[in-house]
């Protein structure tokens, strides 16, 4: 792979460049100051000093630059290499004898009087004779004591007129008495300080998609860009988009910038860390100048103690340390004091155990050492473990690394250990288990049979989202089936159906596990529970749940006798089944009683099988126990992980989405919608991307408002078009989702004709019986708005009888809405409004704030009627209240044109006066303070210069504001907010 480099946009630093550019701009001015940039390695601070003096030169301001080095032993060597022999300025001595009597130890040094005074003057004479000076001092934590003590005077009197002096440091490696000077001018004002922070996610994705533009997308293993994923290019296994590829990468890089480029170098994938930095050692090698220079200063000894601390792992003590490199206690805590020093490794607060400093950085020293010496030093960290009975994942990251050496040993320990680690880690149990299987010999009489590490191997690989390669290998152990033993042969089908099954080969998937299914005595035996899962499941994601339903019923019974494990997961299927199927009465206790069971397992025990959350949240889904389904599907989505854990995540993403909506939370809905497509782009779910994305326009609908009606319709129809057509859950969901939107985007035919197409007819026997009476009511309203009352009554009754069934609450309050509207059709607005009351309270009682306030708008007219202007207008400024508190832009869009239909008082006023100071409720402090700086007619620099923040920050706010307040330029805004100080 071609070099990364450090080219590219400097990203994420947008408030640092900011305020550097205002500095230059001061040295117009004639002021000048000091400038500190402060932080970790590998941060980004050479990189900032080189910005700041891109800008100083654009402005004709003159820089002279050094970088502190190692090496750089000479007195006053940072401030001569900064000047050499130019215009014969500051001919700084050789030697100390400028400098003050030599002082005691424990004093730091204080540079001569009269050398300060003339240097401070040379440069001041200097920056004057152009538009000003800049000196940068990059990695100053490097330099000389006399440099450091001349540095110290010139923080603390700074020089005068138009010059600017910059420095970068690592804090935990510079001078104290340089510190101590920065210090106080920080607190003086003397000094400016920028500290730099890591990169956020969304920094680290924007720098991934800078390289893969850069060198292509072939270049960074893993990852295709968000325009190929777009194209239909994000399905291969396991590769990841570059805003999918970021967040874990953010993770282990830590956000730092260097860090980012050499694991991208590496070839990092998320199912291998923190094992190993990736599969291309060479590119690592090639990406880490600067960390290779740092261990290269290293003493001897101090280089063999960081090579033993690399193979130790990420915690390590002194005496482990002294055992594995051989130096003995004394050297390696002398040793150890140095690395310290250096900050390649930093202690511990307590325990007396150390860490490097970064991840990375341990990798690179474990990459760059010997081969002879690592194989020396993990032999004898795989013999300390031994001795110490650790366990088997702690003895196999040894135990790898020796295999060639001595195989016999190693291979029970790697089996072992991918045992221990794959749950959290299938990536590095599939690795453990493809190098055991290399190695056994062909009659191996003390390690385990081939066949049982194959069929390890492939769950592991199958967890770890290389499907392909387990498929492979799964058919290879069934070309012959009669050869495995009968318990062997039952996990090779049922797992060999599961990867069918995350495929999205649904055909091929039921076929594997009802053909070895049928070959098993009936009844079914407690061994065949991992088959009958399987068969379940893919007929629940099909929604075809009643043709497996008797076969895991059989399961469950039989696994009751033997399997706890296999028992609680059969369970939880059989509940899930069955609440998709509206048999609320079998599944609501089961499911009570699995939730408790659930709840007090660890999250090792919770994450196998990795579908047992995402169930049991759904079945709660279908029962309206919306806390529940929150905090299981939560937590499944915090403890997934491994790439075939995508598509966990994806459903957990997607259901999560549907509860943030229905509970008010629309901007956390859209982006979990967000999250949910890039995880099925990334694994090629065409039908989940379509549902990901209707989903998002769902959400959108509520939040943005009518202004954006002709967008949101046209993204949830892409999103229906990518869902293939047949029987399963994404379809349905997806149908039911842009019938609503076309609904409430005047297009009532057109739901109609969405929800009887993909519905199967008149009753919708296709989709989910939980939702079936809202989206018959659904039915009811569009007919009535179609003029077609009679169909619209025929809805309604199958509505009424298809919620009294299931006696869900949230259902029943759709069809009471919907009653409500064909009252209203009929002008009995005594009857609808006691159905409107009647719906919104159950909505609220739900905790569903949006339909709550849907309702009181839509039921505002009757209850006029009924009731009296003052009991609309209640209804009404409840509504918009409620609609504020969760964003929901279009329930306040018509709250406004139901007002100004009332005839009541003030109803002339104008929607921009009605939505005056109670919309400005909606505007966070940051909001409000920029939304008033726009409307006195600031420009987005002159308010990002008064706030310290960028530009483009200041106009990312200033979208936010239009939305909430629905206006669409500056004077709008103004206008709003002239009525708000009006009204107050």
């Amino acid at each position: 792979m071609p070099s990364l480099g450090t080219d590219g946009p400097l990203v994420g630093r947008e408030t640092e460049t900011a305020r550097l550019a205002g500095m230059v701009e001061a040295l117009g001015s004639t002021r000048g100051a000091v400038l500190e940039i402060a932080g970790d390695p590998g941060i980004g601070k050479t990189r900032l000093l080189g910005v700041l003096a891109e800008l100083a030169e654009r402005r004709g301001v003159r820089v002279a630059r050094a970088h502190a080095t190692r090496r750089g032993t000479a007195p006053f060597q940072v401030f001569r290499d900064a000047w050499g022999d130019r215009s014969g300025l500051c001919r700084f001595p050789a030697t100390a004898d400028g400098l003050g009597a030599t002082p005691p130890p424990q004093r730091p040094l204080a540079v001569n009087g009269s050398l300060f005074h003339a240097t401070r003057t040379l440069l001041a004479d200097w920056a004057a004779e152009g538009e000003g000076g800049l000196l940068l001092l990059d990695d100053f934590h490097l330099c000389d004591e006399e440099s450091a003590a001349l540095a110290a005077q010139l923080i603390r009197t700074p020089v005068p007129g138009p010059f600017l002096l910059a420095m970068a440091h690592r804090p935990r490696q510079t001078p104290a008495a340089l510190l101590e000077a920065l210090d106080c001018g920080a607190q003086t004002g003397s000094v400016v300080r920028i500290e730099l922070a890591p990169l956020d996610p969304g920094a680290v994705a924007t720098l991934l998609e800078s390289w893969r533009v850069g060198v292509g997308s072939s270049a960074l293993p893993g990852m295709v860009s968000s325009g190929e994923a777009l194209a239909g290019g994000g399905g291969s296994n396991g590769r990841l988009d570059s805003s999918a590829y970021a967040g874990p990468l953010y993770d282990a890089s830590e956000g730092t910038p260097r860090s980012v480029r050499i694991l991208v170098a590496a070839g990092w994938q998320p199912d291998g860390y923190p094992e190993r930095p990736g599969a291309d050692r060479d590119g690592l090698l090639r990406e880490v100048a600067g960390l290779t220079a740092e261990l290269d200063a290293l003493t001897p000894d101090a280089a063999t103690a960081a090579d033993a601390a690399a193979v130790l792992g990420d915690l390590f003590c002194p005496a482990d340390v002294a055992e594995v490199s051989g130096l003995g206690l004394d050297r390696t805590l002398v040793a150890l004091a140095e690395l310290s020093r250096g900050d390649v490794v930093r202690p511990l607060a307590c325990g007396g155990q150390f860490v490097f400093r970064d991840r990375v950085l341990r990798h690179v020293a474990h990459e760059r050492a010997e081969p002879c010496v690592r194989l020396s030093a993990h032999r004898r960290a795989l013999e300390l473990f031994t001795r110490r009975g650790a366990s088997a994942a702690a003895r196999a990251r040894h135990a790898e690394h020796v295999l060639g050496a001595d195989s016999t040993a190693a291979l029970n320990v790697l089996a072992e250990g991918a045992a221990e680690v794959i749950a959290e880690n299938p990536g590095t149990a599939a690795r453990w288990l493809r190098l055991a299987l290399h190695a056994l010999p062909g009659q191996a009489r003390n390690g385990p049979p081939r066949t049982t590490l194959m069929l390890a191997c492939c769950r592991a690989l199958s967890a770890a989202g290389r499907l392909e390669e387990a498929r492979a290998l799964a058919h290879e152990l069934l070309r012959d089936p009669s050869n495995l033993p009968a318990d062997l042969r039952l996990s090779t089908y049922a797992v060999c159906a599961g990867i069918e099954r995350l495929l999205g080969r649904y055909e091929e998937s039921e076929a594997l596990a009802r053909t070895a299914l049928d070959r098993l005595p009936r009844p079914l035996p407690a061994q065949a529970a991992e088959l009958a899962f399987q068969y379940g499941l893919v007929h629940l994601l099909r929604g075809t749940y009643q043709r497996a339903r008797p076969t895991v019923r059989e399961a469950v019974r039989a696994a009751a006798k033997t399997d706890d494990a296999a028992h609680m997961e059969l369970r939880v299927l059989a509940a899930c089944g069955d609440a998709y199927r509206g048999d609320l009465t079998a599944a609501a206790p089961e499911a009570t009683q699995l939730a408790g069971l659930v709840d007090a397992l660890p999250d090792a025990r919770v994450a196998r099988p990795p579908e047992l959350l995402a169930m049991l949240g759904c079945s709660e889904l279908y029962m309206e126990r919306f806390s529940d389904a929150s905090r299981h599907l939560r937590r499944g989505l915090t403890i997934a992980s491994g790439g075939a854990q995508q598509r966990i995540m994806m459903h957990h993403q997607l259901w999560l989405s549907t509860l943030d909506q229905w509970t008010g939370r629309l901007d956390r809905a859209e982006h979990r919608a967000r999250e949910a497509e890039g995880l099925a782009r990334a694994i090629g779910a065409d039908d989940a991307v379509g549902l990901a994305m209707t989903m998002r326009a769902s959400a959108m609908m509520w939040a943005r408002g009518r202004r954006e009606a002709a967008e949101i319709v046209a993204l949830a129809e892409q999103g229906a078009r990518n869902t293939l057509p047949g029987r399963n859950w994404c379809v349905s969901s997806a149908a039911g989702l842009l019938a609503q939107i076309q609904l409430m985007n005047s297009d009532p035919s057109g739901c109609l004709r969405t929800l009887l197409e993909q519905g199967g007819g008149e009753n919708l026997p296709l989709l989910q019986r939980p939702f079936r009476p809202s989206l018959l009511a659904m039915l009811s309203t569009a007919a009535l708005q179609c003029c077609d009352v009679g169909a619209a009554r025929r809805w309604a009754r199958h509505a009424d009888a298809a919620a009294e069934q299931l006696g869900l609450p949230v259902q029943q309050a759709y069809v009471h809405q919907a009653r409500a509207l064909l009252h209203v059709s009929d002008g009995e607005h005594d009857a609808a409004a006691k159905l409107f009351e009647q719906s919104s309270e159950a909505f609220r009682l739900a905790g569903m704030p949006v339909q709550h306030a849907w309702t009181l708008v839509t039921g505002a007219r009757s209850a006029e009627a009924v009731h009296g202007p003052a009991t609309a207008l209640q209804w009404l400024d409840t509504a918009m209240f409620v609609s504020r508190t969760c964003g929901a832009l279009r329930v306040r869009e018509q709250g406004v044109r139901v007002r100004g239909k009332l005839g009541t008082r003030g109803s002339s006023r104008s929607s921009a006066a009605a939505m005056g100071p109670a919309e400005l409720g909606l505007l966070t402090e940051r909001e409000r303070e920029i939304a008033q700086l726009a409307a006195a007619g600031r420009r987005s620099r002159e308010i990002g210069e008064q706030l310290f923040l960028s530009p483009r920050t200041v106009e990312t706010h200033l979208s936010r504001i239009y939305r909430k307040l629905d206006v669409s330029s500056r004077a709008a805004l103004a206008r709003i907010l002239h009525h708000a100080s009006v009204d107050h």
